[in-house]
């Protein structure tokens, strides 16, 4: 099964009675949202080059032909920024994934209070052919680990397969070690253009009187394959924001082996008394993969 980022699968809806002028009851229509797009093999971004203040990120790259098998050295990083509270370091780690199909996800150890870790860990990623690397890219997000809350995503580095083995090819491949490749850190882009994430849908009714806001799960299609069978096991989070704040959270249940699931699940929100009606409150849709060993994704 694999591991990632939470936030992979963010979605925030906004409600906003502004419009109107007054407390009215929300559409009760279902409400289609679509989440943050993934690149593919036509559209890829390089990103992680150009000026940035968030560091660089050291690795080296080489594809085996006969073992069909693509192998990647995350060696180091250097310049990161601090984020420990205490301002004077940071607990850093490299996650490392494969697109556009997400299936081969890896990550290196932390290296604790540096701003400069380092790293020399190998992955090797197997069944992967020549042919396949043109339409393949790498995906490394940087990290730094919190113990009591979510970790905090420092930047990313994302580019081509190909282009990176070009640039890694020594003259003797065989005999010499692959080329230390280098790139700029680059913020991190949820809005990446192109392969679709799928669709969530949802029914949403506000009563004012009440100051109750229900949401209903009604059902996601064409969500992202998440492990080896070529399916995934979803549920979704809601958290109920006011001014930016969560405030509450509820959960469906969990759906085995499917891409398509459907919920029908309805939960009910208490609107905080001091808000003036739906002004400040938004909420927030989290579609996650259960799994039984590892951090859910």
């Amino acid at each position: 099964m694999l591991m990632t980022d939470n936030r992979d699968f963010a979605y925030r809806f906004h409600i906003d009675n502004e419009k109107n002028g007054r407390q009215s009851p929300l559409n009760e229509n279902a409400t289609l949202l679509e989440e943050q797009k993934l690149p593919g093999d036509e559209s890829i971004k390089v990103s992680g080059e150009g000026e940035n203040k968030l560091g660089q990120l050291f690795f080296k790259l080489r594809h085996n032909a006969e073992k069909n098998a693509l192998m990647v050295v995350i060696v180091k990083c250097a310049g990161l920024p601090v984020k420990d509270v205490s301002g004077s370091s940071t607990d850093p780690y490299v996650k490392l994934q494969l697109l556009p199909e997400k299936q081969h996800k890896v990550k290196t150890r932390v290296v604790r209070r540096t701003v400069n870790p380092f790293y020399d860990e190998d992955f090797t990623f197997y069944g992967i052919s020549k042919n396949q690397l043109e339409s393949m890219a790498l995906h490394f997000v940087v990290l730094s680990f919190d113990r009591y809350s979510r970790d905090d995503v420092i930047g990313e580095v994302l580019l081509p397969v190909s282009q990176a083995i070009k640039e890694s090819e020594n003259e003797d491949t065989e005999t010499s070690d692959s080329k230390l490749l280098c790139r700029d850190i680059a913020p991190r882009n949820l809005k990446m253009k192109s392969q679709s994430r799928g669709e969530l849908l949802v029914s949403l009714c506000y009563q004012p009187a009440a100051s109750r806001l229900t949401a209903v799960i009604l059902k996601a299609r064409n969500l992202p394959r998440m492990d080896i069978t070529g399916l995934a096991d979803p549920y979704v989070k809601i958290y109920l924001l006011y001014n930016g704040q969560r405030v509450a959270k509820k959960k469906t249940h969990v759906k085995k082996r499917t891409l398509n699931p459907v919920f029908n699940e309805s939960f009910v929100f208490d609107i905080p008394p001091d808000a003036q009606g739906l002004e400040n409150i938004s909420l927030e849709f989290l579609v996650l993969d259960w799994d039984r060993v590892t951090k859910n994704e």
